[in-house]
């Protein structure tokens, strides 16, 4: 089973944010901004590659969550990263959307 899954599951503790039926939302180990979290669906897909026509209601359901989850942080400016494939960053083969804020990111994305 994948990190995120398990992560999902309760079997790797977490720092949860957020949490519904169909997605997961919890603090980066390693934060870059002062507010970054992750949102993850609780149906296993790998990355952007994998969604299709019966798993994309879990990405509508996580950007209709996300204002909401960022609001319970404090913030309202911020960014939304998804890295798909190894060679973009991807490290956790669990599709999942870094929310980052809670400080100037400026206008540059690398």
């Amino acid at each position: 089973m994948c990190l995120f899954c398990e992560i999902i599951n309760g079997n790797i503790p977490s720092t949860k944010v957020y949490e519904d039926d169909m997605i997961y939302a919890f603090k980066d180990i390693n934060p870059a901004a002062p507010v970054h979290f992750l949102v993850v669906p609780k149906e296993h897909i790998e990355n952007v590659n994998g969604i299709n026509a019966e798993n994309s209601k879990y990405v509508a359901h996580i950007f209709e969550k996300i204002p909401e989850i960022v609001k319970s942080q404090g913030i309202d400016s911020y960014r939304v990263i998804n890295n798909c494939g190894k060679d973009a960053g991807q490290t956790v083969m669990h599709l999942h959307f870094h929310v980052v804020g809670g400080t100037e990111l400026g206008e540059k994305i690398l």
